[in-house]
């Protein structure tokens, strides 16, 4: 897994409506790289609904939650429709795992990513990342206890 203090490996990968997002165009903004091993899966479905949930709680703390898998942009789409989320989801698909491999988020013998975190901080630094097990949802509290350390309060979580 990809360490703090990191130069955040750059990357150019299709979202569910077939735009190419960039983590360049991002820099100002924290970003949440999301690595989910699957669309459609339980435990994906899961993570990403909570995530979805408290959207407004990441961009009021200037977070921008990017969720990548080895899916394909079409797969993200009927996936983003399923969960009516509007959290972009980009395709790792081609070279299959690429990006996620360069954040050490990637398993090599599955064949998808594993359950990851990654939150880039506005310069392009890796601020905090987590690896968590493959059947486990890292619940939001997680991430914003992380953010309030980073930023030097009380680790403390909305509602």
């Amino acid at each position: 897994m990809i360490a703090a203090g990191t130069r955040a490996p750059e990357f150019a990968l299709r979202n569910q409506d077939g735009e190419k997002i960039s983590l360049a165009e991002l820099r100002g903004s924290r970003v949440l790289l999301i690595f989910y091993p699957a669309d459609f899966s339980p435990v994906c479905n899961d993570q990403l609904s909570v995530y979805q949930e408290v959207l407004g709680d990441f961009e009021a703390k200037n977070v921008k939650p990017i969720g990548i898998s080895v899916d394909g942009a079409f797969c993200h789409r009927a996936f983003a429709d399923k969960l009516a989320t509007t959290i972009p989801l980009l395709s790792d698909f081609n070279p299959r795992g690429a990006v996620a491999a360069s954040y050490g988020a990637f398993l090599e013998q599955r064949g998808h990513t594993n359950r990851s975190l990654v939150l880039i901080d506005p310069d392009g630094v890796v601020a905090w990342s987590h690896q968590g097990p493959i059947l486990e949802v890292p619940g939001a509290n997680l991430i914003f206890d992380a953010i309030e350390a980073l930023d030097g309060g009380p680790a403390s979580s909305p509602g």
